[in-house]
């Protein structure tokens, strides 16, 4: 599959790349390598066969969720702070 300059342009601003002439042939070089690597997938035969969504056997760890009574109180842990305002951990505005 050829891959056109226009192609690579489209890539490379939805990636928000600058890519210099050299760049562009290189990618497209690639491009088509991978795609023609990934096409050879074409040609197996998958009757019969079931698609696989995972390969180990894996499921969920359910628990239940438990509170755990704490060692340190609340006026503990906010004198541990650098800053405290009307009972709460005073931080750097964050815009």
């Amino acid at each position: 599959m050829k891959i056109t300059c226009e192609e690579i342009d489209h890539l490379a601003e939805l990636s928000n790349f600058s890519l210099s002439d050299a760049e562009k042939k290189s990618l497209g070089q690639d491009l088509e390598n991978i795609i023609g690597y990934i096409s050879q997938l074409n040609e197996l035969d998958t009757k019969g066969v079931e698609p696989t969504y995972q390969v180990f056997e894996m499921e969920n760890v359910w628990r239940d969720d438990e509170i755990l009574e704490q060692d340190a109180s609340t006026d503990q842990l906010i004198a541990l702070a650098p800053a405290e305002k009307d009972h709460q951990i005073k931080v750097p505005k964050v815009l």
